[in-house]
């Protein structure tokens, strides 16, 4: 009889084991909300390919300008035609998945003029999509899990204000987790002081559309180099290799599926900061089907 307990202790400490190894297995992450014909956010949980998604983009915001969401034919914030994919978060949520709203983007009209500006904008985006409260919320109800920083304009000033500020609304209650998207030269040029701050959970890093230190063609050091840059010096939990899911969906940095899952993945995995793979965007994704294609490698 004395032999049960420690039958029971080695079948608990082998599941503990089991979940500590499962943690450390990559996620994907997505943007959505550019194109109109990349299906609905519900839909695009319900996949079970993605465990963050990015609604893109919060484009205008900052400096005296009124706040305002674009998520391309998806719906029209003028009408206050996107509080019904409150119902669609939900979902999303329900499923494990951590949905953020990344403000910014390539093409957007937003700076910040000063810490009070950042500290404005960041009450705004609490009261307007996370645990505050606003008569105009702009996707309803529904409580996101995090402000995604694409800053790809403007200056590199008061986005660690903005990154201090909206974090501190974490004591409110729901945790406010902050991910960024920067460029791969290091340090970003926009939000390089941000991720000093050590305040940012996940970092996806767009390893395309910037030649120095993407894949090319076999060629993995520039990539490597960049990897090993990015994870011992930004303080964050996860750094992700950031992909477009297809060729069309970059001007360069696609990495086909065989040279991703046998040379470059094996090549950042043992980096405990290692957090999977970004991917732009959902529509190109539906396009090429990547994220089927790597995601039992990621």
């Amino acid at each position: 009889m004395a032999f049960q307990p420690a039958t029971t202790l080695s079948v608990a400490a082998l599941v503990l084991l089991i979940l500590a190894t499962g943690s450390d297995a990559g996620g994907i992450a997505i943007y959505w909300g550019q194109n109109g014909n990349e299906g609905t956010l519900a839909d695009t949980c319900a996949t079970g390919n993605y465990q963050y998604v990015n609604l893109a983009f919060l484009v205008t915001f900052g400096n005296g300008q009124t706040p305002m969401i674009n998520l391309a034919g998806h719906c029209d914030p003028y009408s206050n035609g996107c509080t019904s994919l409150s119902s669609d978060i939900k979902s999303c949520q329900a499923q494990g998945v951590k949905v953020m709203l990344s403000i910014g983007g390539a093409s957007g009209s937003y700076s910040l003029a000063s810490s009070e500006d950042a500290r404005q904008v960041a009450t705004y985006l609490w009261n307007n999509f996370l645990g505050g409260h606003s008569s105009s919320r702009p996707l309803g109800s529904a409580v996101l899990d995090g402000i995604d920083f694409d800053i790809e304009g403007g200056t590199g000033l008061y986005w660690d204000d903005l990154a201090r500020y909206l974090s501190a609304y974490s004591n409110k209650g729901k945790r406010v987790h902050l991910t960024a998207a920067p460029q791969c030269p290091f340090p970003d040029a926009w939000v390089g002081n941000a991720l000093k701050t050590g305040l940012f959970d996940y970092v996806w890093v767009q390893f395309y559309n910037n030649p120095p230190c993407q894949y090319a063609s076999g060629e993995v050091t520039n990539l490597e180099d960049a990897w090993k840059q990015w994870t011992s010096a930004i303080p964050a939990s996860k750094i992700f290799l950031g992909l477009p899911a297809s060729p069309a969906a970059a001007g360069s940095g696609f990495i086909p599926v065989p040279d991703l899952t046998s040379n470059v993945l094996p090549s950042i995995k043992d980096s405990s900061k290692y957090g999977g793979v970004m991917l732009w965007s959902k529509y190109y994704d539906d396009q090429s089907g990547y994220s089927s294609s790597i995601k039992n490698d990621v």
